[in-house]
Formats: C-alpha cells, structure tokens, sequence
C-alpha cells in the first residue's frame, strides 16, 4: 500500500480536512488525494498556481514576498498556506513551492529545492528539503515526503 493511500486513509478515518496549493508538485498531491474512495468527506480543494500571477490572484501571496523573497522561499510557502486556510478553514493545509528542473536553477535554489508548507492545528511548518533527480522524480519525492510527514503530525 503506498504511502499517499494509508495518509489518505488515516486523515479519513480522523475525519481531518485537507487542502493543497502545489506549484512545483503541480496536482500529484491533490490527484494523490482525489483518487481514493470517499474523500469527498474532507478534501476541499487542490490548486495549483504555478505562476507569480496565480499565487497573488488565487492565494494573495504579497507581491512583496515575491520580490523580496522569490517564489521558491519560506516565506512564499507559508503565505500560500495561511491564505489557503483564510479561504477553506481546513484542519490541514499543504504547500509547495520549488526548482523540479530540469533547468531554472541557480546556485542560491538549485533544482530540488523545495520549500513544504503544512498547517496542522493552526500551527505552521515550513521545510526545506533537496529532493535529486529528474523533475517527476523531485516532485514524486517532494508529494511521498509530504504525505509521510501528514502520517506522522496526524
């Protein structure tokens, strides 16, 4: 059984929430959700903004974060999660921001940097994680590390 079908069974056996705003994993972690059984029961919503346009539009990530910080940062990510809650209300809210690659690195964000926000019980943790490989590979690593954290917080 993969790691997404026992988180996803345990937020439903909880009866806990959930909504995602993914940029770099671009849907797998909602599409992980979403193909199960009765999760209509708590999954609220999953979007994706992947463009600095969509994060200020749909998530009213600040266009001062953005500039000052960079899409991928800390900051970005928990702005996408507080927000999230602000709309939904959710008992979870997941983010992710990052470099899949294959090009779009630098020396400061090099490809596999990945910034994962998660709102469990009001309480924010942001991560910063360096997932190798090829960009499915990044954002395969990146959506398997969220759900294993989501089964350990829950």
């Amino acid at each position: 059984m993969s790691i997404s079908i026992k988180t996803v069974s345990l937020l439903l056996k909880k009866n806990l929430s959930i909504a995602v705003a993914e940029s770099c994993t671009g849907g797998l972690i909602a599409n992980s959700i979403t193909k199960n059984n009765g999760v209509s029961k708590i999954f609220s919503c999953g979007i994706i903004c992947y463009s600095n346009r969509a994060k200020i539009k749909y998530l009213s990530v600040s266009k001062k974060t953005l500039s000052k910080y960079g899409a991928v940062s800390k900051n970005v990510a928990e702005e996408m999660i507080d927000n999230l809650y602000k709309n939904e209300k959710t008992k979870i809210c997941v983010s992710t921001t990052g470099v899949a690659g294959p090009t779009g690195g630098t020396k400061l964000k090099p490809v596999g940097l990945v910034y994962i926000g998660i709102k469990y019980k009001k309480d924010n943790l942001i991560i910063k994680k360096y997932f190798k490989g090829n960009r499915k590979e990044i954002q395969r690593k990146t959506s398997n590390y969220v759900f294993r954290k989501l089964s350990q917080l829950v």
